[in-house]
């Protein structure tokens, strides 16, 4: 069996899976190098560039307590040693743990460097405590002398060293990233290399396959050709490539029966077309009536929402006014119970004056009685005083001023006997003024608040009401708006049933540039139109009658350019004119 005899679909697959072996061969030499690629970059990221820095932060660490001890030194403040106790232990803390984590990473070579590093850095610190101790000890000129003669080239020394272990790192990292350039590199160009080779061989594959398939390819050219050009008559395919077993064959025996089926197809077209038309007139003249009573319809919702939104504002306007009165209703009544209690508090009062008023009257009877008892006492006195002759003369004259004194006194309780007296009964009938006030004010309380329950209720209420209008006019406008779609929907169907009319009539134009053989043309003989209601079609078949026009036409060439020009101006014009 040749290759030229296999299908289409095989020797495309033969292809693709030549290409395919090409594109994983260079996907997996891609991912191999990448790789590469990675795992030269995971070793640099696992030690040279953690190591760095680790050694960087180191250095900070360090550069931060050389200033923090210079400064410590120099100063004349002694207690600058406590202060930073906690700060250069903490510093101590994490230099050792930077020390662990780098020794864990290091090489040969650079725990060589290590070494020398941790000498200057015993000094370094063995400096540090010095001057911390001398300036503990207030001995200013000994932490002096030790920061110039020992801590400072100390620490001259640390830093040389960390930076140079730091280039030392940089230095690593630069030549690993070389390392990696030079992987992507050669990764780079083997890539191009095998994509190169498989453009080559996919170009040779395309043209031979292309080759093998343009030649039955073009006799169906030839056959689509013959159609296009109306021409209906005869065999559609001929010579060998209508016997190839590969698709191209059996696209030529597809060709040749839609050229039997589409004999058949234009002759039952010329016959539907009348049909179609006096069906799209009917269907026409009914959606411009429904689109009139449509239109109707939503003038009158348009009318009936504006009155429901003017009813809606009055019942809000209602509800505001509503609430507005409940809230001044809620604070009459909380005034009204101040009232209340404001005059329960005076009628308490006035029982306690009332209570006082007879205390001092009972109080008053006893200085009256006192009073009498003294007179009755001066009396006997100035009797006695009498008895007594030359002798009491003195006596009976005092004991004369305090009877005098005890009538006045007794006068004098009386008088303001008599005016308590006066006193409590007034403040009684005040009392009696004040508990009626109080009755009146529970009743003003008690009416405010049956005021009060009322707006609530016609708050509800109203706040009902305007949510149920809100209701009726989303539901109102909803359906407004659905009739607008539904007017816009008949609109557009008489549109499409006008247009399909024009199209029934494009279409037989169309129809009439092919050529049938003489048993094909007997069948375009026009059916009377149907009588009766026309049964509505569906609007889905529309587009495949629009389609199939338009295909045709463009089948008809030129050929139907001369029927069109001889119906005249289109009457697509004239339906838009009219609906």
């Amino acid at each position: 069996m040749k290759l030229r005899d296999w299908s289409i679909g095989k020797r495309l697959a033969l292809g693709f899976c030549i290409l395919l072996a090409g594109l994983i061969i260079n996907t997996g030499v891609g991912m191999y190098r990448l790789q590469g690629v990675a795992d030269a970059t995971r070793a640099m990221m696992d030690a040279p560039l953690a190591k760095e820095r680790l050694i960087s932060e180191w250095y900070r660490i360090v550069f931060a307590g050389i200033r923090r001890t210079t400064v410590m030194a120099r100063s004349s403040d002694t207690t600058l040693a406590a202060q930073f106790a906690d700060e250069i232990a903490a510093s101590t803390a994490r230099a050792q743990e930077l020390i662990k984590k780098i020794d864990a990473l290091s090489t040969d070579e650079d725990r060589k460097m290590m070494e020398e590093l941790i000498t200057y850095r015993k000094a370094f610190v063995a400096g540090r405590d010095a001057i911390n101790k001398a300036k503990s000890a207030g001995e200013m000129a000994e932490a002096d002398r030790i920061l110039t003669q020992q801590y400072q080239p100390a620490a001259k020394g640390y830093e040389a060293m960390l930076q140079k272990m730091l280039d030392h790192q940089k230095a690593e990292i630069d030549r690993t990233a070389h390392e990696i350039d030079a992987i992507a590199a050669q990764s780079r160009n083997l890539q191009l290399l095998l994509a190169a080779l498989t453009v080559a061989f996919s170009i040779g594959f395309a043209w031979w396959l292309t080759s093998g398939i343009t030649g039955p390819i073009s006799e169906a050219v030839r056959v689509a050709r013959r159609v296009a050009d109306g021409d209906l008559t005869g065999d559609a395919a001929k010579g060998e490539a209508a016997y190839a077993r590969d698709e191209t064959g059996q696209l030529l025996l597809a060709l040749e029966q839609m050229h039997a089926g589409l004999v058949r197809i234009v002759a039952q077209v010329r016959t539907g077309t009348e049909c179609i038309t006096a069906a799209s007139t009917q269907i026409a003249s009914g959606n411009l009536n429904l689109s009139s009573r449509t239109e109707q319809q939503a003038s009158s919702l348009e009318e009936t929402a504006s009155s429901m939104e003017q009813l809606t504002s009055t019942v809000r306007q209602n509800a505001d006014n509503a609430r507005e009165a409940n809230t001044m209703a809620g604070a009459a009544s909380t005034v009204a119970r101040k009232g209340g209690g404001a005059v329960s508090d005076v009628v308490g009062t006035m029982h306690s004056i009332e209570e006082s008023s007879r205390r001092i009257v009972d109080i008053i009877a006893v200085i009256d009685g006192i009073a009498f008892q003294t007179n009755i006492l001066a009396l006997n006195a100035a009797v006695e005083a009498a008895r007594a002759g030359e002798q009491g003369r003195g006596f009976a004259v005092v004991a004369s001023e305090v009877r005098n004194l005890a009538q006045r006194s007794a006068a004098a309780a009386r008088d303001i006997k008599t005016l308590i007296s006066d006193s409590v009964s007034k403040v009684n009938e005040g009392a009696r003024h004040v508990e009626q006030a109080g009755a009146t004010m529970d009743e003003v309380v008690a009416a405010i608040e049956r005021v009060t329950a009322i707006m609530g209720d016609i708050t509800s209420a109203s706040q009902e009401q305007s949510d149920g209008i809100d209701q009726i006019n989303l539901a109102i406008t909803a359906m407004d708006n659905a009739t607008q779609q539904n007017a816009a929907l008949v609109e557009e169907a008489a549109a499409a049933a006008q247009a399909m009319r024009e199209q029934a009539d494009r279409l037989a134009d169309a129809v009439a540039v092919f050529k049938l053989d003489g048993h094909a043309a007997a069948m375009q003989q026009p059916a009377p139109p149907r009588q009766g209601p026309v049964p509505r079609p569906a609007a889905a078949p529309a587009v495949p009658y629009e389609q199939g026009a338009s295909l045709v036409a463009r089948a008809g060439g030129k050929r139907a350019e001369p029927a069109a020009a001889a119906r005249g101006p289109s009457s697509s014009d004239g339906g838009w004119e009219e609906f």
